[in-house]
């Protein structure tokens, strides 16, 4: 990420205060994700942030009561959907982005780093030549420091690499959309163990979003809701996370971060819906193809992962 993007960054949070965005946010329990819809008091246009497509592993049945919900909202506010936004290719829950698409419109974005997740896992799943790794599935691929608006609010991309290669954060206005590259401060910070992730990266990529002015306000992709809590929460701060962040407070070095993080990932275990996750959304959110029978299938790599 350039420094000449952060300063940007930087400056767009200092000067929002005229263009505060509205913020409403759908927890998804079973996959424990954060959707949110960011809209502009002034003109309505909206985007919708990290949407969830109702999965059901043992049976492989999808459904769309998280995307319903979201639906029903911008309905009842009158919203004109601009964005289907993403922060990265997810591996903890499907992304319904094409049912919202094909029920609100808007423009699907995720950052242009996409193509080095698809070519990574185009392989593992052997996908053959129907499923392009070009990033051509979706609408649009943002490169670092990339601008564009949602109705007179300011959007900015930062790349944020570390827990996959493709993360991006979303600053709108005062706020920063930051995906799993950070956590609450009892929670710490995204593992870096996947393909393509990286503990060094992700650190760096953590000060530079804790580099932002103290008041940025920080907007979670996920809470897991450590023991020493008991009500899932999701929005912190710049300065809250600098001050107590477990992993990636203010005086720890990248040493001892890398240390910590590659030492804590070698005890995780997988997410529950990494398999099906990582082959839909790395799709822009499309299940592959049907075969000759009409019916699709999400593969499963035996020993691979």
């Amino acid at each position: 990420m350039s420094d000449a993007a952060l300063s940007k960054a930087a400056a767009q949070v200092k000067a929002a205060r005229s263009g505060i965005p509205v913020i409403k946010a759908f927890f998804d329990p079973p996959t424990f994700t954060v959707t949110y819809v960011v809209h502009d008091a002034a003109t309505k246009h909206a985007a919708i942030i990290d949407s969830v497509l109702n999965f059901d592993p043992a049976s492989g049945r999808t459904s769309f009561a998280s995307a319903d919900a979201v639906i029903a909202y911008v309905r009842e506010k009158g919203l004109a959907v601009e964005w289907l936004l993403e922060t990265h290719a997810h591996a903890d829950h499907l992304s319904a982005a094409p049912y919202l698409k094909s029920r609100l419109g808007g423009t699907l974005g995720i950052g242009e780093h996409i193509v080095t997740v698809q070519q990574t896992f185009g392989k593992l799943f052997n996908a053959g030549s129907d499923f392009r790794r070009d990033g051509s599935d979706f609408d649009r691929l943002f490169a670092d420091g990339d601008q564009f608006s949602i109705g007179t609010l300011d959007v900015m991309v930062l790349h944020v690499p570390g827990h996959t290669p493709a993360c991006v954060a979303y600053v709108i206005g005062d706020a920063v959309f930051v995906g799993d590259t950070m956590f609450m401060p009892d929670y710490g910070t995204a593992r870096a163990d996947f393909p393509g992730g990286d503990a060094r990266s992700l650190f760096r990529s953590l000060r530079r979003l804790l580099e932002l002015p103290p008041e940025t306000r920080l907007f979670m992709c996920h809470d897991y809701l450590p023991a020493s809590r008991d009500q899932h929460v999701w929005e912190s701060t710049v300065e809250a996370e600098r001050k107590g962040n477990i992993h990636a407070h203010d005086g720890i070095s990248e040493y001892a971060f890398v240390a910590m993080r590659e030492a804590r990932d070698r005890t995780l275990d997988m997410p529950r819906l990494i398999l099906p996750s990582v082959q839909v959304n790395m799709r822009a959110g499309h299940l592959p193809p049907p075969e000759a029978n009409g019916i699709t299938y999400l593969k499963i790599p035996v020993n691979a992962v």
